[in-house]
């Protein structure tokens, strides 16, 4: 069980909810983690079942099939998720990002068709929106929808796509004008669509389990209904997706922080040197308590991030803050637990080498750390 996790949930609902992710982490995920990440292998089996628990379509509403869920208690869920599997956590999170332009902006026929299967995890998502030469700058994404008489052919490249190769739908975003981003709009396309294919999948240093590839689109025709909201509206879809999607990741982050901080903690308490526990000694006390405050920290932004969600009230900022707080404190303390753990800490036989290696890509995706800072920045400087 985590340390110093003191959770103030909305309802018992949330409570039973968070009770049966914990046994879900503990019994079926943390044993299964550290195998199928050396061997790069995607965690389908472990997908259905959150999907037959009803936790992979929380946030969204319960007549499609979701579980009507605030985002304060979608966000604990995937934090409890990463701290037994962060692949685990940050699959669900993407999926959940996918359903987001169906759920937010599509017609009444789009979400009746999209989403029941998405929310019950039968149609796994990913989201299309980085290009190899497009990535924080996404409105210079290059990708092509044409009009046709029946709807559109989409061609271009997308990189880095989480589920590259084994989703069954992408929501892509491709330009339809020649005017920035206001040329850019949504598209759904299913991934056996003639003309789709993905790339071998990226060689990561983290998260091995999840793939990451290219995705190709050669001249792929998607009927008209196929677009999610109006032509020249993608890029702000897109953008609304990333504040509630950057969430996710800093919820991601803290879980695999709290993972670390666990491991340092429980060998701290055991292993000795100069005939007392080293947990003893204050300088280890010392950064142990730092590694905890950054934890304790980060959760209350992102959960403050998500309350404010909830209210309906403005939480672009508030997303941005948490993401970068969180996943910079990921990376400090992973590699913290490291060097707590000593020799121990770089070798495979304990996780902590493992959270490390995969807290740093935490930092760049969703939007890097460099652009969370411009979006504070930006605030600062417009604030009244």
């Amino acid at each position: 069980m985590s340390l110093l996790v003191d959770r103030h949930l909305p309802s018992s609902e949330a409570a039973a909810l968070i009770d049966l992710t914990r046994e879900i982490a503990r019994e079926e995920l943390a044993p299964r983690a550290a195998a199928a990440e050396e061997a790069g292998r995607f965690p389908q089996d472990q997908i259905d079942l959150l999907a037959r628990s009803g936790l992979l379509g929380l946030p969204y509403p319960q007549e499609f099939g979701g579980g009507g869920q605030p985002y304060e208690v979608y966000l604990q869920v995937l934090e409890e998720l990463a701290s037994a599997w962060a692949t685990v956590a940050l699959t669900v999170s993407v999926h959940g990002l996918s359903c987001y332009p169906v759920a937010a902006y599509g017609t009444a026929q789009q979400r009746h068709q999209w989403l029941p299967p998405m929310l019950a995890g039968a149609t796994l998502g990913a989201y299309c929106l980085s290009e190899p030469h497009a990535g924080s700058d996404a409105a210079a994404l290059t990708t092509r929808a044409v009009p046709t008489p029946d709807g559109y052919r989409l061609s271009g490249t997308k990189a880095w796509i989480t589920h590259g190769g084994v989703a069954d739908v992408y929501v892509v975003m491709a330009r339809t004008a020649d005017s920035g981003a206001r040329g850019i709009s949504c598209f759904l396309v299913p991934a056996d669509s003639p003309g789709v294919s993905a790339g071998t999948p990226e060689r990561k240093m983290g998260f091995t389990a999840s793939p990451t590839a290219q995705v190709f689109l050669d001249d792929v025709a998607v009927p008209e209904h196929a677009r999610v909201g109006r032509e020249g509206a993608g890029f702000g879809i897109a953008m609304s997706g990333l504040d509630s999607g950057r969430l996710g990741i800093a919820a991601v982050a803290v879980g695999l922080a709290q993972a670390a901080l666990d491991q340092a903690v429980t060998y701290a308490r055991q292993r000795h040197a100069f005939g007392r526990p080293v947990i003893d000694f204050q300088g280890l006390q010392f950064q142990l308590a730092d590694m905890a405050a950054g934890v304790a920290a980060a959760r209350a932004l992102y959960l403050e991030a998500a309350r404010r969600r909830d209210r309906g009230e403005d939480f672009s900022v508030a997303a941005s803050i948490a993401k970068l707080v969180a996943t910079d404190t990921a990376m400090a303390v992973t590699t913290d637990a490291v060097g707590v753990l000593g020799g121990y800490g770089y070798v495979r036989d304990y996780p902590v080498e493992r959270y490390l290696r995969e807290a740093k890509v935490l930092q760049i995706v969703e939007g890097t750390n460099q652009i969370q800072r411009m979006v504070i920045g930006r605030a600062l400087r417009t604030a009244p």
